[in-house]
């Protein structure tokens, strides 16, 4: 039944794929260019001195599609150009996306793993501590909803160096989810549990591993995965600013260079990065999940 849902699940999601590519072909489609009206010889002759002959404008170029939004089609071999040498390296401004998105993502991992060696145990402590979860509350609703690109002048200014800038941004910002779920599921162990670890005279540390993190564990990655997703949406915007490398720079670039396509592979590489890290924390939250 399982296995028949996901079939019907995957044909729906190329069905649609395929609709989605359909209207994009149609309204992408170049259309007939219109009949020139005749023209008597004085609108003629002063066509021609305005530069708007009607031989000029049957001779002027197609539209690039380079700069214009792409077919279906031209979409196609501009990202299988992109992806047949994705790690080219031909200077500052024009680097395969292979090295992009390794920049970005080697950013994304640094201020994540920050992120996560201060929120883990500083969200066990707050979770054990009815007082201390009051108290720190507040705190982390009103720095939670802050935007990265308000985070990002006051970084630059600090630290001074717009590298280690962004990857203070993306700690600042991811580490919230994995703070709030895992002081909320540290503070929902059930008792029960607490209370034979008691009893038994389990020390500390062994209640903690041994107890504790198996009950939070799947919403401390439910905090986990959604920071993941919070950090690769932030980077974008981060680069965007702090600029030399990484795909949110790659995107402000082709669009200042008016290369819609481009800017359009981007986005879809985004997306697909989005996806495949949001499917690795899914698979490992599954295998901490379980049935009560």
């Amino acid at each position: 039944m399982h296995k028949q849902l996901r079939f019907r699940a995957a044909l729906l999601s190329l069905a649609l794929l395929l609709v989605v590519v359909g209207v994009w072909h149609i309204a992408t489609a170049p259309r007939a260019a219109a009949p020139v009206a005749a023209m008597s010889a004085e609108e003629a002759e002063y066509a021609a001195l305005m530069g708007q002959a009607p031989a000029a404008a049957d001779a002027a170029p197609a539209p690039d599609a380079g700069s214009g939004f792409p077919t279906p089609a031209q979409f196609a071999r501009l990202a299988a150009g992109h992806l047949g040498d994705p790690f080219y390296d031909n200077g500052p401004n024009d680097r395969g996306i292979g090295i992009q998105l390794g920049h970005s993502l080697v950013r994304v991992g640094l201020g994540y793993l920050l992120a996560m060696l201060v929120a883990i145990p500083l969200g066990f402590v707050i979770g054990m501590s009815p007082l201390l979860y009051r108290a720190i509350d507040p705190f982390i609703q009103v720095l939670k909803p802050i935007s990265p690109l308000a985070w990002m002048p006051i970084a630059l200014y600090t630290i001074k160096d717009s590298s280690i800038s962004g990857i203070f941004v993306i700690f600042i910002c991811s580490i919230w989810p994995m703070l709030i779920n895992t002081a909320f599921g540290v503070a929902g162990v059930r008792k029960d549990w607490l209370n034979v670890a008691r009893t038994l005279e389990v020390s500390p540390l062994r209640k903690a591993f041994l107890v504790i993190l198996p009950a939070a564990a799947p919403t401390i990655i439910t905090g986990m995965r959604i920071s993941m997703g919070i950090a690769w949406l932030v980077i974008v915007a981060a680069e965007m600013l702090i600029g030399g490398n990484g795909i949110g720079y790659f995107l402000w670039n082709e669009w200042n260079n008016l290369s819609l396509a481009n800017v359009l592979f981007a986005v879809l590489m985004i997306g697909i990065v989005g996806m495949t890290l949001d499917l690795m924390f899914a698979a490992l939250q599954k295998k901490v999940t379980y049935a009560e």
